[in-house]
C-alpha cells in the first residue's frame, strides 16, 4: 500500500497503530485496499471467519508470524505491526510470544525492560511512517523520525531525499493547512519529514529551480516557527524563523522575506526585546508598503505586519501607538475589502477585530476585549487556528476580569472548535490551574478538562 494514500493520514489508523490495536489496523488497511475478508484470507491462508475474529480483537493479535503475514499480504512495512524488518529480526522471532521458551524474566530487571524499550522504538518507527504520509511525502523522502526536530533545527542535520517541486509544494501547503486547522500534534510529528525533504530538495535543485525550492523551504520553516511559538519554545521558534529568513532571502520573494521578519519579531517580543521587535516588524512593513497598484497578497502581508506591530506596542504598554497601528491595519483591511487567507495571513476586517480583542486584553481592558469579541459573533473567521486563538484571548479577558465561570465556558468552547489549541498552549494551562484553585463546585467537568489539557487536578 502506498504511504501517500489518504488512509495513512486518518487519525483512526494512527490511533490504532499507537495503541497496538492490530486487529483494527488490519481491518482499516484491508478496507482501504478494497479487500473482502475472504480475499484477504486467501492471501494469508486463513478463513474469513478467523480474520473477522482477529479484526474485532476477539482473538488477540500477538503472534509475530501472523503479524508478518498480514504485513506481506497488505503490502505494508512490518513496522506498522511493531516488527523489525525481516533482515533485522532475531532467529526466534516467529515463536508465539505468549509461550516464552526462555527463563522467566523478573519484572524490574534489565531483561524485563528490554521488550518495552524495543516496543517504544518500533512504535516510533510506525509514527514516523504516519508522519511522512500525513504530508503526502513518500517514505523514502525522509529518514528523520518524529523525535528529530531538535536535531534538524539545532544541528542542521537532515537525512531526507529530494522530491519533485510539485510534491514539495503540496506537502508545504498541507503542513500550513494542518496548522490552520489547529492540528498541532499531528503537525509536530510530520514536520521533521517535511524539513528533511525540503532541505534535500533545495540542496539538489538546479539553478533554474533554486529560487522556488528556497521559497518552499522558507514556508516549511515558517510553519515550524508558528508551531514552536504555540508551544512557547522560543529557542526553537527563533531558529526556525531565522532559517526561514535565510531561505526567503535567497528566494528573492520580498513578501516571504517580510513574513520571515515578522516571525523573528514575534520571538524577539516574547523574549522581552520589544523595541527591537517593533523596529524589525516596522522595517519589514516599510519594505513592502503598498502603492495604488498593490496586489491583494501584498495588502494581506502588509496588514498582518501592522497587526503584529500593534500587538507588540500593546505588550510594551504603548497604548496610543498600539491603537495607531491597528487603525492603519483596519484601513488596509477595508481596502482589501473581505476576509481572506492570502499568504496564510488570515488577514481581513474580521482578523483586525480579533487583534483588537488581543490588544485590549493585553492592555488590561477586559471589557473592551469582550465588546470587540461580541462584534465577531456569527462571523466565520478564515481558519480554526484563528477561531481558537480568539477564544483563548476571550477566556484570558474573562480570567483577568475575575469571571471564572465565563473563562471556563469559553475554554470549553475552544476545545470543541480546536482541541489542540487548549492542549498545547501554556497560557491555557495557567488559566486552568487558577480555575482549579478557585473552583467551589460550580465548574462541572473541570477536573476532566484539566486532565485533557495536561494539568494535574
Amino acid at each position: 500500500m502506498d504511504p501517500r494514500d489518504p488512509v495513512w493520514a486518518t487519525p483512526t489508523l494512527r490511533e490504532a497503530i499507537a495503541h497496538q490495536q492490530y486487529g483494527r489496523v488490519v481491518r482499516i488497511l484491508r478496507q482501504a485496499e478494497g479487500l473482502t475478508l475472504a480475499e484477504l484470507g486467501r492471501r494469508c491462508g486463513y478463513s474469513g471467519s478467523r480474520l473477522s475474529r482477529l479484526e474485532r480483537d476477539h482473538a488477540p493479535l500477538t503472534d509475530v508470524g501472523l503479524l508478518r503475514t498480514f504485513a506481506t499480504a497488505l503490502h505494508v512495512s512490518p513496522a506498522v505491526f511493531g516488527l523489525l524488518p525481516a533482515s533485522e529480526e532475531p532467529a526466534d522471532a516467529g515463536k508465539d510470544i505468549r509461550r516464552p521458551s526462555g527463563p522467566t524474566v523478573v519484572p524490574g530487571t534489565a531483561e524485563a525492560e528490554e521488550d518495552p524499550v524495543r516496543r517504544r522504538e518500533l512504535l516510533a518507527v510506525s509514527a514516523s511512517m504516519a508522519g511522512a504520509a500525513a504530508l503526502g511525502l513518500p517514505r523514502r523522502a525522509s529518514a528523520a523520525t518524529p523525535g528529530s526536530l531538535d536535531r534538524i533545527l539545532f544541528s542542521g542535520v537532515t537525512s531526507g531525499e529530494p522530491v519533485s517541486l510539485a510534491t514539495l509544494r503540496d506537502s508545504v501547503e498541507l503542513a500550513r493547512t494542518k496548522f490552520e486547522a489547529a492540528q498541532y500534534g499531528e503537525l509536530g510529528q510530520a514536520l521533521p519529514h517535511l524539513l528533511a525533504a525540503a532541505t534535500a530538495t533545495r540542496d539538489h535543485a538546479n539553478i533554474g529551480d533554486l529560487a522556488q525550492a528556497n521559497g518552499l523551504l522558507a514556508d516549511a520553516y515558517l510553519t515550524t516557527a508558528a508551531l514552536m511559538i504555540k508551544r512557547s519554545d522560543d529557542l526553537a521558534s527563533w531558529t526556525a524563523a531565522d532559517r526561514a529568513f535565510q531561505a526567503a532571502m535567497i528566494s528573492g520573494d520580498p513578501l516571504a522575506v517580510a513574513d520571515a521578519r515578522r516571525a523573528q519579531a514575534v520571538v524577539l517580543r516574547r523574549t522581552g526585546r520589544r523595541t527591537q521587535a517593533r523596529d524589525m516588524v516596522l522595517d519589514a512593513a516599510r519594505s513592502i508598503e503598498p502603492d495604488g497598484h498593490a496586489s491583494d497578497e501584498q495588502l494581506s502581508v502588509y496588514g498582518n505586519l501592522l497587526q503584529v506591530a500593534a500587538y507588540t506596542a500593546a505588550v510594551d504598554e504603548q497604548r496610543h501607538t498600539a491603537h495607531e497601528y491597528i487603525g492603519e491595519a483596519a484601513r488596509i483591511a477595508r481596502r482589501l475589502g473581505h476576509d481572506a487567507n492570502l499568504r496564510h495571513t488570515a488577514f481581513g476586517p474580521s482578523n483586525v477585530t480579533g487583534y483588537q480583542v488581543s490588544i485590549a486584553q493585553v492592555l488590561g481592558d477586559s471589557g473592551a476585549a469582550i465588546e470587540h469579541a461580541r462584534a465577531l459573533q456569527g462571523v466565520p473567521l478564515p481558519t480554526r487556528e484563528r477561531r481558537g486563538r480568539l477564544g483563548v484571548d476571550v477566556a484570558s479577558a474573562y480570567h483577568q476580569w475575575g469571571r471564572m465561570e465565563d473563562c471556563y465556558r469559553t475554554l470549553r468552547s475552544v476545545e470543541r472548535v480546536a482541541p489542540d489549541e487548549v492542549r498545547y498552549r501554556p497560557p491555557v494551562r495557567r488559566m486552568v490551574q487558577d480555575l482549579l484553585r478557585a473552583d467551589r463546585g460550580s465548574l462541572p467537568g473541570l477536573r476532566a478538562f484539566a486532565g485533557r489539557v495536561g494539568v494535574r487536578a
